[in-house]
């Protein structure tokens, strides 16, 4: 991606640290707003990026990537994004989908028979893409190394009894996802789910993005640091069900992963496997050049991911509920990907740490991913944005936070939208 008319910029956020990269004409005030992340809402290290039809118009980066040794955020630091790697996995079905490889509307059993026990042989595609697979945990212990053992997970949900009936509600399938529609992926291509991600996406586009880590990369990574909750804050239906309720859903999707933990000190072992739900590595140019094509018909630059009809069925939503059957708040999912979702009046967590825990506010044509701790990334086709932004001070919350939602809504706003008191953002 060039930069159309980009300057440079570097500056100082106090003690020592600094932000640099390049910002177009019209887009300083999302510069403003990612050095306010660091001066007052308590960023470490992170990266931001914006395209508007296919140029870049914002790319920043900086901070700290290793608060232990006090390495700097450099241009190539990359980071795991968590579920942001959803909308990676998600895209490799759509791109299988728009070339008439994957019918994402047939059932899963006629390419994956083993998957149709205990009650799900009209679970399709669809479902799994839009979290109502009603496969969102394992009740039995998953052996400490499951998640590196692709077969083990994949025969493993395969057998798993639904926890509701496959289609008739949606619960946030937060780990699982990964396997059952990478397992899609890999039936259809042949290739690994990080493989064919590597060689029909990210190569192509030449993203510095993974599902399942070069060794080679290793040494580019900021590790992650934990928002660490207290008791007393254990008030939201999903952590009090983290803490109460070991059998619940959201307890299992949460704890049952062996050796994976969201917000851990993550090893080799965690980054080099796919976990397609959680461990992508990248940083926001990453992201943000992922969906540029889907925000301009779904080709750029002579590369071609998918066409208009599949485009257009990826950004409807498929799924909404009041009450996730995991998350606990209400959410709204198209396939594969999250929509505009406000909780500012409706979440716990909001009154908790701030309005914009447990929402994500959008443009309504937008579609994307959050990460766990608040990155993110989306497409809006109305205005042909693309959007990453990456971090490694995990913020509290299900969704975005403060950090995240304020480049968010300067963006929109650099964009010429005025308001997001709809729930999504409106010219």
């Amino acid at each position: 991606m060039k930069a159309a008319r980009a300057a440079a910029l570097k500056e100082s956020v106090g003690d020592g640290v600094t932000v640099e990269g390049r910002v177009a004409p019209g887009f300083e005030a999302v510069a403003d707003q990612f050095l306010e992340n660091f001066r007052s809402r308590g960023e470490l290290g992170a990266s931001l990026c914006l395209t508007v039809g296919g140029k870049a118009r914002l790319d920043l980066w900086g901070g700290i990537a290793d608060a232990k040794t006090g390495q700097v955020w450099n241009r190539d630091t990359v980071s795991i994004v968590y579920s942001c790697t959803k909308g990676a996995t998600a895209l490799c079905a759509h791109v299988l989908a728009s070339r008439g490889q994957l019918d994402i509307d047939a059932p899963v059993a006629e390419i994956w028979p083993a998957f149709a026990q205990n009650g799900k042989a009209r679970v399709t595609g669809r479902m799994m893409l839009d979290h109502s697979s009603a496969v969102p945990a394992l009740r039995e212990p998953v052996k400490p190394d499951g998640p590196y053992d692709w077969p083990y997970m994949t025969e493993r949900l395969a057998a798993e009894e639904p926890f509701w009936e496959p289609g008739t509600r949606n619960g946030y399938h937060g780990m699982t996802f990964g396997w059952t529609v990478g397992e899609l992926v890999r039936r259809v291509s042949g290739k690994s789910l990080g493989t064919f991600f590597q060689d029909e996406i990210a190569g192509p586009l030449g993203l510095d993005f993974w599902i399942g880590l070069p060794e080679a990369i290793e040494p580019r990574v900021a590790p992650l640091v934990p928002y660490v909750f207290t008791a007393s804050e254990a008030k939201t239906p999903f952590m009090t069900a983290l803490a109460r309720e070991p059998k619940s859903i959201a307890s299992l999707f949460y704890f049952n992963n062996g050796r994976w933990r969201v917000g851990g000190n993550h090893t080799r072992e965690d980054r080099a496997a796919e976990i397609g739900a959680a461990n992508g590595v990248t940083n926001a140019r990453g992201l943000a050049g992922m969906y540029a094509p889907l925000a301009n018909g779904g080709r750029l630059g002579g590369v071609t991911l998918v066409d208009s009809t599949t485009l257009a069925r990826m950004a409807e939503v498929s799924m909404a509920t009041h009450d996730d059957a995991a998350l606990r708040i209400p959410t709204r999912f198209a396939l594969g990907f999250m929509k505009s979702m406000d909780n500012r009046k409706r979440s716990i967590a909001a009154r908790l740490w701030g309005e914009d825990c447990d929402s994500v506010i959008l443009g309504a044509p937008a579609f994307g991913h959050v990460g766990a701790g608040g990155s993110l990334g989306f497409a809006d086709p109305a205005c042909g944005l693309s959007f990453g932004y990456t971090m490694n001070r995990m913020g509290p919350g299900l969704l975005l936070n403060d950090r995240g939602q304020a480049l968010v809504d300067a963006t929109y706003r650099a964009l010429g939208y005025r308001s997001k008191d709809a729930g999504v953002w409106t010219r």
